[in-house]
């Protein structure tokens, strides 16, 4: 059920005319309360959409009641026009629930330019708010589906709360976040500050640890909402481990939806001399076209690795470097190994293992392989 599965949620999927393949495009998820708790956190790219320059005010005050998305065009780069077609969505969904625009969070999806139709979006937003219901989460996560293959989400039980989420996204996974719209819901009882330390932690090691091609979206957004509605006050340390696996539940699904993709890659880098400097190190690997590109082929060069490693600024020396593939050591002190022939890279699932050797921290990052499936999808979508 989706974003609908915690108490005091109703959510709806409905066609606005947006897609031209007629399909489901516009969703709204709406929390009925007691608490209007939430937080936010939103792309860092410094070329935002309309939508995210809109919901970064009403976040502000830590109250959000209604989220309302839409797929079908991003809404960004799209003039005074596009925000204001942004401003009139946040006073349509606030009339219908009778509630006050700066509390209404909108997330758009697609292509960058494109104008999405004010009126189209107007009577969609009436429609789903019209369609709202406790079981509507799963037709609003089909909803802001776009490149995806399958819609995203998850559910976490606590003891008597429960956290409900969905998800898009299949390219331009980079940080932050990782393109990705994401919203969280819980019925627990979680103060806003609360919410926001527990939501930044747990993308810390979720989404933004997610690097499928090096390419950072305009409208990223993830909002979680808490409605109070089970009464049950959790304690943080429980409430950020449930939330941390929410969202690494959904990280990985939009991994495993990466456009075209054959693999995917953890790419975990050990004896680091801080988390920061592992970071650095994997994500380097990961953006690697090279490294993707034989990962592609089932060639295990581990050289490819080694050459992204030097190009970062972490502690270790160049000439005492190991480097794991699908548990097989390559790799020792910067030299030949173990037989890169007994490397299976013909599952989905690969691991690389880097071993730094310069103190105790550590960190993975998640990718996959560079495809021609990627390529043509890519250069075929705005068609």
């Amino acid at each position: 059920m989706s974003t609908t599965h915690p108490s005091g949620f109703t959510a709806a999927g409905v066609a606005a005319g947006l897609k031209t393949s007629g399909g489901l495009d516009l969703a709204l998820v709406v929390n009925h309360g007691p608490t209007f708790d939430s937080a936010s956190v939103f792309t860092a790219n410094r070329c935002k959409a309309n939508p995210i320059l809109w919901s970064q005010e009403v976040v502000k005050d830590g109250v959000v009641r209604a989220v309302v998305l839409n797929s079908g065009g991003a809404n960004c780069y799209t003039g005074p026009d596009g925000f204001q077609t942004t401003h009139a969505v946040a006073e349509r969904v606030a009339t219908g629930l009778g509630i006050g625009a700066l509390d209404v969070v909108v997330c758009s999806t697609g292509l960058i330019g494109l104008a999405n139709d004010r009126d189209d979006l107007l009577a969609g937003v009436d429609a789903a708010t019209a369609a709202l219901a406790e079981d509507g989460g799963v037709p609003a996560a089909q909803a802001i589906m776009t490149t995806d293959s399958v819609a995203k989400t998850v559910v976490v039980e606590g003891a008597g709360w429960s956290i409900g989420g969905m998800a898009k996204g299949a390219g331009m996974l980079a940080p932050a976040l990782a393109t990705m719209l994401v919203v969280i819901t819980t019925d627990a009882v979680v103060p806003a500050a609360e919410l926001d330390a527990a939501l930044r932690a747990a993308t810390r090691v979720s989404f933004e640890r997610l690097d499928s091609d090096g390419c950072m979206s305009t409208n990223d957004t993830v909002t979680v909402m808490a409605s109070g509605a089970s009464g049950i006050t959790p304690t943080p340390e429980d409430f950020g481990a449930a939330l941390t696996q929410a969202c690494t539940d959904l990280a990985m699904q939009l991994l495993k939806d990466a456009e075209g993709a054959d693999h995917e890659i953890a790419i975990t880098t050990l004896h680091a001399a801080t988390e920061d400097e592992a970071v650095e190190v994997s994500r380097s690997v990961a953006r690697s076209n090279l490294f993707k590109a034989a990962v592609f082929g089932n060639d295990p060069n581990w050289g490819r690795v080694l050459a992204s490693i030097g190009t970062t600024d972490a502690t270790f020396d160049p000439a005492d470097l190991d480097v794991a593939m699908n548990g097989v050591w390559v790799c020792r002190e910067s030299t030949p190994a173990e037989d890169p022939a007994t490397v299976d890279l013909t599952g989905r699932d690969v691991s690389v293992t880097i071993d730094l050797k310069s103190g105790d921290a550590r960190a993975t990052v998640w990718t996959n392989d560079l495809t021609h499936a990627y390529v043509h999808e890519n250069s075929a979508y705005s068609s």
